[in-house]
This record gives C-alpha cells, structure tokens and sequence, in this order.
C-alpha cells in the first residue's frame, strides 16, 4: 500500500489527473475469467490452467528421469548424462537434506515419496510466478495449498497411529510431566497446535507469500509501463518508471529464492510433523 500511495503522488506530480492516475492490482487478479467450461463445475480459468500445465511438466519430467534411470541400470551405464545428474541432484535434495535429515534413512525412504511430491508440486507452481506469459504462482490461490495441506495432515496421523496406535492421541495431546492442575489448559493448547492450526498454517504460509510476491512484481512492472509509456511528462516519470523496472528486477530474483524457500519449509514442516509423530514423547 505505501508503494501504491508512493506511485499515485509521483503520477500526481506529474501532472495527470485522478482519472489518469495510477491503478495498483487488487486481489481481482487471483480470480481471473474462466476460459474453458465457463460456468460449470469444470471451469477452467488462467490458473487452473497454470497448475494443469506444471503437473504434466513434472510428470513428463520425472518420467524421463526414470525411464533413464532404468536404461541406465540395465546398460550398467555409470556415468549419468547431465540429464540424469540433474534429476539425482533434486532427488537426493529432498531425500539427504529433509528426509533423512529428519527421519533417519528408514523412514525417510518409506515418506520419500510423499516429500518430493510436495517439494516439487510447490516448488513448480510457486516458480510460474516470475514466467514470462504466466506470472502467476499457482499456489497464490488456496485451494492447491489446502490440499498440500490436507496431505501432510492425514500423513502425520496416519503415521502416528501405524507407530503407536490409539495411544498416539494420548502422546500427542497429553505430554508426559504436566501436572494434573494443567492438564485441561495443555490438552486444548495442543489440541488447537496440533489438529487444528497445522494445516491452517501450513496453507496459509505459502499462499500468502505467493499473493504478496505477485502483487508486488506486478504493482512494480505495471508502474513501469505506466510511467513510460502512459505520462504526459517525458522526462520526469521516465526516471520514477527506470526506478520501478530496477525494483522490479530485483524483487523477481528474490521470488525465485522465495519460491524454493516456500517449497523446502513446506516440505520441511510435512517432515517435522511425521517425525513429532513417530517420536515416542512429545
């Protein structure tokens, strides 16, 4: 909002009227026009779109690595193409680096799946924010992170429960060492922490880094055009509109760092839950 206010004055000082003023995006720019099935329950706007075209480059990509790994092995072949290097590089990341890391080899092996389907769904859709003809991360709209969400709840469950059984509930909820005098107030503090707030924050994290990112690069490189294009006065706001282009670059670098880091907390999180589940005190 400053950064908006700040772009009105300068258009202002410019010279322009208030109909000729600046227009920052708004949250309308997460809910664009269905462009397939409008008005069904299939509908298909600009970022369903988006999320459809980065899983069939995951799928295609993860099934070429495969493929090669498999012709790899049976060729005896031990030294990997660039193409497989890449492809052990990312995969190692997430199962060295978070699976290991936090599970032990064991179970890091037995949740691998799981993580580096999460690191790289997010990981894909969080970088479409700073595409060219796509700039939209496809996690800006919740509904991809809830699922996500969802995903490493019943997981961190399911794997309490498979270690520990119905006493999983009891280990979770009830830490050992409370006095009995405390033990209502923690029950509902771990409660709301545990079963409650998890998925809520894990969702909400990533969605609202994405939603703020976008409106930034866009409030940045939108003021660019505006500024050298839209003005009446030439020289003037060809400088505010070199400015904006400059804080733009930068902030889309920084998006792609945030779009990994997004990715591997996420992932990270997920991780840590399923360990808190199977350690055997909490």
């Amino acid at each position: 909002m400053l950064l908006s206010n700040a772009l009105n004055l300068a258009a202002t000082m410019a010279g322009l009227s208030a109909s000729d003023g600046f227009e920052p995006p708004t949250i309308g720019e997460f809910f664009p026009d269905a462009v397939f099935f409008a008005g069904t329950p299939f509908a298909l706007n600009r970022i369903m779109l988006i999320r459809i075209l980065i899983m069939v480059v995951i799928l295609v990509l993860f099934s070429l690595w495969t493929s090669k790994f498999r012709k790899a092995y049976k060729n005896q072949q031990f030294v990997p193409s660039r193409f497989q290097l890449m492809g052990e590089i990312s995969l190692n990341f997430v199962r060295k680096t978070i699976a290991h890391e936090q599970l032990g080899e064991k179970d890091g092996d037995r949740f691998l799946p799981l993580l580096a389907t999460t690191f790289f769904i997010v990981l894909g859709m969080n970088i479409t924010g700073i595409i060219p003809s796509l700039n939209i991360a496809g996690t800006s709209v919740i509904g991809l992170p809830i699922v996500l969400a969802v995903a490493a709840y019943f997981t961190f469950i399911y794997a309490g429960i498979k270690k520990h059984g119905a006493h999983f509930f009891k280990l979770a909820l009830i830490p050992e060492g409370v006095p009995v005098v405390f033990l209502p107030l923690v029950f509902l503090i771990e409660l709301l922490s545990t079963f409650i707030l998890r998925p809520v924050t894990l969702a909400l994290r990533l969605t609202m880094n994405m939603v703020a990112g976008h409106l930034l690069l866009v409030l940045c490189f939108s003021a660019t055009q505006f500024f050298f294009f839209s003005s009446i006065v030439e020289g003037f706001t060809k400088a505010f509109g070199a400015g904006t282009f400059l804080f733009g670059f930068v902030f889309s670098l920084f998006e792609i760092l945030v779009a990994f880091l997004q990715a591997y907390v996420f992932t990270l999180l997920t991780t840590v839950y399923i360990q808190l589940a199977l350690a055997d005190e909490h």
